[in-house]
């Protein structure tokens, strides 16, 4: 999500290049990107990926986007809404913008995108962070850059109820919403599908009760059922999904495969923040942008990415490849998911998911319990 922001139309095409020569074969987009949100750049991502792929056939990448959930305030994305929501018309008017952006008949993977909103303090523009793998390496377009305003209050829109998103434990019982019903959207993503232009369905920061009462409708009404969960998950954010999405989406229950975004903790496991004067953390969006992703740095994941280096020196490994190893071999994660904003950062983290061993020997993963029972989930704010 930096193509068309952070990167030009060339650097992006240099990195889905070298990506695509190295084995990736998805590519993860949305109507929202490149972040931030505006007017005048909003849908650049999907451009550069569309002229990319007008190289190569279609059946040979796998194309990912997303469809904007619940927000206020982008309603500039649909034609005619003052709101966005999850429904047949803005579902519809969001596939066929896609299509037409991403030069393609079809879309892979439809996903129900994720929401958080809030004021970003601008500096400058930054580059940041790389792409990664999963069974099958996905390349992410994965951080953001907030510029040209001394503020601004950054929306991404999500789900289309309420849930409790980066860094909020806890459900907030008083912002429960009324929502468009599981099955209405679901009739919506099985038109498409009918129609050739979606192939498969999925959602992303999704609960155990989203999830659930997705596969419910879908079972009851006949309809297409979701295939994908899009959530955060890293050796900083592990109980959201562990505690009971690891139940739901089990092959033996519900069957769906985990996408899991920020395994890096976005960049904080690479321990390029802990020295505050050092010119990578000068450089990296979490000091560039004060109030992004801050359940990085205000809370205790600093304390437990110190333990996660001296883990990863003990055994020979770079943070990286300890961080990107460990959500590799989980059993349940399908593919790993992180941006990239320079060709370098692409290379090591895919040379860390090449070459670290596999799976992680025993001990490492040991040691990391050991961590983990100490510091569960230490970016909850």
């Amino acid at each position: 999500m930096t193509f068309g922001e952070q990167n030009t139309e060339k650097e992006a095409h240099e990195m889905l290049s070298y990506a695509f020569e190295r084995g990736i074969n998805i590519l993860d987009s949305a109507e929202a990107y490149p972040i931030p949100m505006k007017k005048e750049t909003q849908g650049r991502t999907d451009l550069y990926i569309g002229s990319w792929m007008k190289s190569l056939p279609r059946d040979k990448v796998i194309l990912a986007t997303k469809v904007c959930g619940y927000s206020e305030r982008p309603s500039y994305i649909r034609d005619n809404a003052k709101v966005l929501r999850v429904d047949a018309a803005n579902i519809k008017e969001s596939v066929e913008k896609s299509l037409k952006r991403l030069n393609t008949d079809y879309i892979d993977l439809l996903q129900i995108h994720c929401m958080i909103c809030g004021k970003f303090f601008i500096l400058h523009k930054v580059s940041e962070v790389a792409t990664t793998a999963g069974f099958l390496i996905v390349a992410h377009i994965d951080t953001a850059t907030f510029c040209h305003l001394p503020f601004l209050t950054q929306c991404l829109p999500g789900p289309d109820r309420y849930v409790a998103l980066f860094g909020e434990f806890t459900y907030d019982y008083s912002k429960w919403r009324p929502s468009v019903p599981f099955a209405e959207q679901l009739r919506a993503f099985q038109d498409l599908i009918e129609e050739g232009k979606v192939r498969y369905i999925g959602v992303s920061n999704e609960t155990s009760y989203g999830v659930m009462e997705f596969v419910h409708a879908a079972k009851v009404e006949g309809l297409p059922k979701i295939v994908s969960i899009q959530n955060s998950y890293s050796l900083l954010v592990r109980c959201h999904f562990e505690i009971d999405l690891v139940e739901v989406c089990h092959p033996n229950n519900c069957n769906i495969g985990l996408l899991a975004y920020s395994p890096l903790a976005g960049g904080a496991l690479s321990g390029k923040y802990l020295d505050i004067n050092s010119e990578a953390a000068k450089r990296g969006r979490l000091n560039l942008f004060p109030g992004y992703m801050e359940r990085y740095n205000r809370s205790i994941a600093k304390e437990a990415t110190i333990k996660y280096m001296e883990l990863a020196k003990k055994h020979g490994l770079t943070p990286v490849q300890l961080a990107l190893g460990f959500a590799r071999d989980r059993p349940f994660v399908t593919s790993s998911i992180i941006g990239a904003t320079s060709v370098d950062q692409l290379k090591e983290d895919i040379d860390a998911f090449v070459t670290t061993e596999r799976p992680l020997p025993a001990e490492v993963m040991a040691d990391i319990e050991t961590i983990f029972k100490r510091y569960k989930d230490p970016a909850i704010l």
